[in-house]
C-alpha cells in the first residue's frame, strides 16, 4: 500500500469516525476494522492504526446511545472541542469568513461541494482526502495544524475517546516546525478571538457552527 492510499484509508476512517455516531456506524464497523487492520506496520500509518483502533474497540464496546450523547456533550457543548478548523486561529471574526472561503475554493478546485456543513469541519477536510484529493486536504490540515493540536489538548483533557481520532489525524501529518507548535502554545493559552461578526456576507450560514456538528460531508448527507 502506498503512502497516499495509506493517508487516504486513515483520513476516510476518521472522518465516518468523527460523525455523529448512528446505526449507520454500527453498520460500518466491519468494514472500517478491516481498512484499518490493513494500514502498513510503523511510522505514521502505524501510530494512526493503533488509535483507530482503540477509538474502533470503543466503539464497539459502547451502547450507541451513550455514543451519541457523548458526541453531542463533546462537540456541541464545549466550545473548546470545536471540530472547526478556523474557529481556533480566527474566532468569530470576519477573518474566519474569508478563511472558510478558502476551504470553499479548495473543495471547488479539486471536483468537490460541500453539502450542510461548513466546510473547515474536520470530518468534511478528512473525507476530501478520502476521495483522493489528498494534496488539497493535507495542506489545509497542515495550515490549521495549531487548531489541531489544541482540539486534542482539549478532547485529551475532557478524557474523550475522540482524542485517539484526532490524534490518527495528526500521525499522517509532517512533523511539526517550531513555529507550528508555539502557535500552538499561544493557541492553547489565549484561545481564539472574541469579536464576533457574522458570516453571512461570505455565503456561509453561521448557525451551522452550533447546528450542525455532525459530519454531513459532500456526499453522505447525514442527519441527526
Amino acid at each position: 500500500m502506498s503512502g497516499d492510499q495509506a493517508m487516504r484509508n486513515v483520513h476516510m476512517a476518521a472522518s465516518v469516525l468523527l460523525g455523529y455516531p448512528d446505526e449507520g456506524l454500527v453498520e460500518a464497523l466491519p468494514v472500517l476494522s478491516r481498512t484499518v487492520a490493513g494500514l502498513p506496520a510503523g511510522g505514521g500509518p502505524g501510530e494512526a492504526a493503533a488509535r483507530l483502533t482503540a477509538f474502533l474497540d470503543h466503539v464497539a464496546a459502547t451502547p450507541l446511545p451513550e455514543l451519541a450523547a457523548h458526541y453531542v456533550a463533546i462537540f456541541d457543548l464545549k466550545r473548546r472541542c470545536c471540530p472547526y478548523l478556523t474557529y481556533y486561529t480566527y474566532g468569530d471574526t470576519r477573518k474566519r469568513g474569508m478563511a472558510l472561503l478558502r476551504f470553499k475554493h479548495a473543495y471547488r478546485e479539486a471536483g468537490f461541494e460541500v453539502a450542510d456543513e461548513l466546510p473547515d469541519h474536520l470530518a468534511v477536510v478528512c473525507e476530501l482526502s478520502g476521495r483522493g484529493a489528498t494534496q488539497a486536504a493535507g495542506r489545509l490540515l497542515r495550515e490549521h495544524r495549531a487548531g489541531l493540536e489544541t482540539l486534542l489538548h482539549a478532547l485529551r483533557t475532557e478524557a474523550s475517546p475522540y482524542a485517539e481520532v484526532v490524534a490518527a489525524v495528526l500521525a499522517t501529518l509532517p512533523e511539526p516546525t517550531a513555529r507550528e507548535r508555539a502557535a500552538a502554545l499561544r493557541l492553547a493559552a489565549e484561545g481564539p478571538p472574541a469579536e464576533e461578526v457574522g458570516l453571512e456576507p461570505f455565503g456561509l450560514d453561521a448557525s451551522l457552527d452550533s447546528a450542525g456538528l455532525n459530519a454531513a460531508g459532500m456526499a453522505r448527507g447525514g442527519t441527526r
